[in-house]
């Protein structure tokens, strides 16, 4: 017997005793460790620290509790009524329900943590993290269960046989769910993004969900398009790697044109429309190429880079317009479709 003096006494009166002495001393220990602990957490940079500790609170309060079941088992062992053993075995599952607990705290206050840098988890935070519960608390339930020695055999089996069909019945949303999380993953796309669906849809990416993402076309309409089409289709990112958009211009002059002069002309207006108009990168040198020997005219081809895809309009407008005005100064011709017909005598 570790503490004599317990034969002295009933147990009634050592058991409590020892029960809350033990108790006492663990939660003093643990306030002052937890104290220095949240205090070093403070000063990290990382914020997993302060989900774990935040965590731990009340199960490891529980487990405390529990720990002191069975310690006075260990040194009471006139404990030994049914009545005793059912205190012991209440401890045990409160045992299970702080570990339940701990995982269910720790796992939620990562889903919170990340919220605002997943998307995924930002647009259906509330719908994983009640998936996430349930699937922990069933866990749980069934370990407690089994603890107490109720068979769980059954249990798992019909759940396996629900689940399969449920499985079935959720086959299309279960595939955009896992689409979803591939889309995050993966990032071929990112809110914020401008993109072009096979399909012929293009506009920014405004919210990826765990079922569809949304995207804002250009007319400020929204498509509403599945996770699982954009994952299997071919998508055209024009925000990757970089927000910048060349813009290539197709040109007809005439075979009558001074071409030296063309090409001058030409990059004048475009390093003007670059330099004046907003969205233009100054910077950038644009490029010209005579390309086609065409029926009618010398096609030539001009590049012009813009920051992003919201400036392409007005560069596109702009460049046309002031294009058109100094070739009509420079009296250089924009050929139209002509045919030459001979009349057989």
């Amino acid at each position: 017997m570790v503490f004599p003096f317990l034969k002295s006494l009933s147990p009634w009166l050592s058991i409590p005793l020892v029960f809350w002495v033990w108790v006492l001393i663990l939660s003093i220990v643990k306030k002052i460790v937890f104290s220095m602990a949240k205090k070093f957490a403070e000063k990290t940079k990382t914020k997993l620290d302060d989900v774990l500790f935040s965590a731990l609170d009340l199960p490891v309060q529980l487990l405390i509790y529990a720990s002191g079941a069975f310690v006075i088992q260990g040194l009471v062992p006139r404990a030994d009524s049914h009545l005793f053993k059912f205190f012991f075995d209440g401890f045990k599952i409160i045992a299970i329900i702080a570990t339940v607990l701990f995982v269910d705290k720790f796992l939620n206050g990562l889903i919170k943590l990340y919220a605002e840098k997943v998307e995924i988890l930002k647009a259906s935070g509330g719908f994983v993290h009640g998936v996430v519960r349930a699937l922990i608390m069933g866990i749980g339930g069934l370990i407690i269960l089994d603890s107490i020695g109720v068979s769980i055999t059954p249990i798992i089996a019909s759940l396996g046989i629900g689940s399969l069909a449920v499985a079935l019945a959720l086959q299309p949303t279960l595939e955009n769910f896992f689409s979803g999380i591939q889309l995050v993953a993966d990032k071929p796309i990112q809110v914020g993004q401008f993109i072009k669906l096979e399909s012929g849809e293009e506009g920014f990416v405004h919210k990826i969900g765990w079922r569809s993402t949304w995207i804002t076309m250009v007319n400020n309409n929204t498509v509403v398009m599945p996770n699982k089409m954009i994952v299997n289709s071919r998508v055209t990112n024009y925000s990757y790697p970089n927000s910048e958009v060349v813009i290539p211009f197709a040109i007809s002059v005439s075979y009558a044109a001074d071409l030296d002069q063309v090409e001058r002309v030409t990059l004048d207006v475009a390093r003007e429309i670059l330099k004046v108009v907003p969205g233009g990168l100054k910077h950038f040198e644009p490029v010209f190429r005579y390309g086609v020997l065409g029926e009618f005219s010398i096609n030539c081809t001009v590049a012009l880079r813009v920051g992003d895809i919201n400036a392409v309009a007005l560069i596109k407008h702009e460049f046309i317009k002031r294009l058109q005005k100094r070739y009509a100064q420079e009296k250089i011709e924009i050929p139209f479709p002509t045919r030459t017909i001979v009349q057989a005598s």
